[in-house]
């Protein structure tokens, strides 16, 4: 299944949660009165947990009438991150001059899983601009990953049980201003800017897909630059899912965005970074597409 948080075009009031129909290119509706605003499509997760009916559908529209927002528009922690789980990514990356995890060749590729965290505050919907701040930092790159959303909690999860702990798969751009993270020599602050964390358009539910074999692509303006497959992943999900747990505890609702592919702008000579005006569309088999302009901010 695939559920999503929305509003509708001709009413932005109301933030609402309902079931995608990609087939026909409709939504349908759950009759809900909470406020959904920050929770989104976790309401259905928290129904499932505790063994409760889906809400009834009230009503139907089509696709293009609402406006998706993140599916968790606002996060109720950190988004954990991994750094240089692909290896051709771990390569180009090692080698452009930006890593700062790369002390001596040989580096590039990580023996162990790289955790770093992104706050709820950089989260937006697909069709939301990423703003680039020009007084701040104008290397701002790209990067699709393919992204956990953990349904039932815990600790010391082994990777054997791991895959019973994922209630679904999104999409999440991981926006980087390359600069702030080679100047400061950790990527929190170069990965946190507001907006840098396109998430959508929707999540699906892991019996929709085959865990190990989901297709990752970006394009810029049309141009394919990242091409790659969670066969490549140099840590799988298990493996991320056992490493993070083995001493934080995880909670349902808590997102895992799996590292992103080679073809990142750095990775050119020179390197593409991302302009006003650009468009950045991400597709994740199974999942769907996420697309985001960039426009000029302060």
């Amino acid at each position: 299944m695939k559920f999503a948080t929305f509003r509708l075009k001709n009413n932005s009031n109301q933030v609402r949660i309902g079931m995608v129909d990609t087939n026909h290119q409709k939504i349908h509706e759950y009759d809900e009165n909470k406020d959904l605003s920050e929770m989104g499509v976790l309401h259905i997760l928290k129904l499932q947990l505790d063994a409760k009916p889906l809400p009834k559908i009230t009503a139907t529209h089509e696709l293009e009438n609402v406006q998706l927002l993140a599916p968790i528009p606002r996060p109720q922690r950190n988004i954990f991150c991994v750094g240089k789980n692909y290896y051709e990514h771990a390569k180009e990356f090692g080698t452009s001059g930006y890593d700062s995890s790369t002390s001596k060749p040989g580096d590039e590729i990580p023996k162990h899983p790289i955790i770093f965290t992104k706050p709820p505050e950089s989260v937006i919907g697909t069709g939301g601009n990423i703003v680039i701040p020009q007084k701040v930092s104008t290397d701002i790159d790209y990067e699709v990953e393919l992204t956990v959303i953990i349904g039932k909690g815990g600790k010391g999860i082994t990777k054997q049980d791991a895959f019973k702990h994922v209630w679904g798969y999104t999409i999440i751009n991981d926006v980087t201003a390359r600069d702030w993270q080679q100047r400061h020599k950790q990527w929190f602050l170069g990965k946190s800017f507001d907006t840098f964390c396109p998430m959508g358009p929707w999540i699906v539910t892991r019996d929709e897909l085959v865990d190990d074999d989901i297709s990752v692509k970006c394009w810029v303006n049309d141009e394919l630059r990242q091409s790659s497959n969670s066969k490549d992943l140099i840590f799988d999900v298990p493996t991320l899912i056992e490493t993070i747990s083995a001493g934080i505890t995880l909670y349902p609702g808590d997102i895992i965005a799996t590292g992103t592919p080679a073809g990142v702008g750095l990775g050119f000579k020179p390197p593409k970074f991302l302009k006003a005006g650009d468009t950045v569309r991400l597709e994740v088999g199974g999942v769907g597409v996420l697309e985001n302009k960039l426009v000029s901010g302060v």
